[in-house]
């Protein structure tokens, strides 16, 4: 299955993602932190929406819901789990659930921690899986709303896809997390190639990611924690780096 996958920037540094089926027409948007960039890229490419896709409550997923909600009458597709916090919200998912793009299937992981409820979307046929702020480019979610432990396990799952399945996340973070990683192993030859592609992005003004499971086995250290008590010091750390 291929799948037209766009950009959106929004705000200082959120990703929105506009995801495309060819065969059926179909439009999803996921974590619309704004609806205005998503309308001019819709027009733009002369594609139709046809549903939105949150990953969790924080606003700068989900404050562009209603306005596109009303603007293309389409429903609104949420974690069950934080249903209260998303009042657009018409259809409920969990673990397991299954959303379609056209013919293509998403299936919903429960990746909790960043928030109590977050969820991710994996397109297995199409190698793509949607984890809001749960993954990062060399990096993982604030735990704002649970444990490292929770974060270690979904760190786990996400390991397990194939090398080549493509991850789109949320954030504009990669330079800060690699700067972390590098501090913590400076002579890591892997993380000192990507540092430099990063930055060669970055200057050029295009967006690092998405990337790929591949790419985060090799230079991500919390994808690399050996246990859940590794990870919650490097969360730490991460939280009070200045670097």
């Amino acid at each position: 299955m291929v799948l037209d996958i766009v950009c959106v920037p929004a705000l200082s540094d959120n990703y929105i993602w506009l995801a495309h089926d060819p065969a059926s027409g179909e439009t999803v948007v996921v974590d619309p932190a704004q609806a205005a960039p998503v309308d001019l890229v819709l027009v733009e490419r002369g594609w139709r929406l046809s549903a939105i896709w949150n990953t969790h409550w924080h606003p700068d997923h989900t404050d562009g819901n209603a306005e596109l909600k009303a603007a293309h009458g389409v429903p609104v597709i949420a974690p069950a789990a934080e249903a209260a916090r998303i009042p657009t919200a018409d259809r409920l998912v969990a673990e397991g659930d299954r959303v379609m793009l056209g013919d293509n299937v998403a299936t919903v992981w429960e990746t909790p921690a960043h928030t109590a409820g977050h969820i991710s979307y994996h397109l297995a046929e199409a190698g793509v899986i949607f984890v809001g702020d749960t993954l990062f480019a060399m990096g993982c979610g604030r735990l704002f709303e649970g444990t490292a432990a929770q974060m270690f396990a979904n760190m786990q799952r996400y390991a397990a896809l194939p090398e080549a399945t493509r991850v789109y996340c949320a954030h504009e973070y990669t330079e800060s997390n690699a700067r972390f990683a590098l501090s913590r192993a400076p002579e890591d030859r892997a993380l000192v190639a990507r540092m430099a592609a990063v930055r060669a992005a970055r200057a050029e003004g295009r967006p690092t990611v998405p990337t790929d499971i591949g790419l985060e086995r090799a230079t991500n250290p919390f994808l690399r924690a050996r246990d859940a008590a590794e990870l919650a010091e490097l969360r730490a750390a991460k939280d009070g780096f200045r670097g």
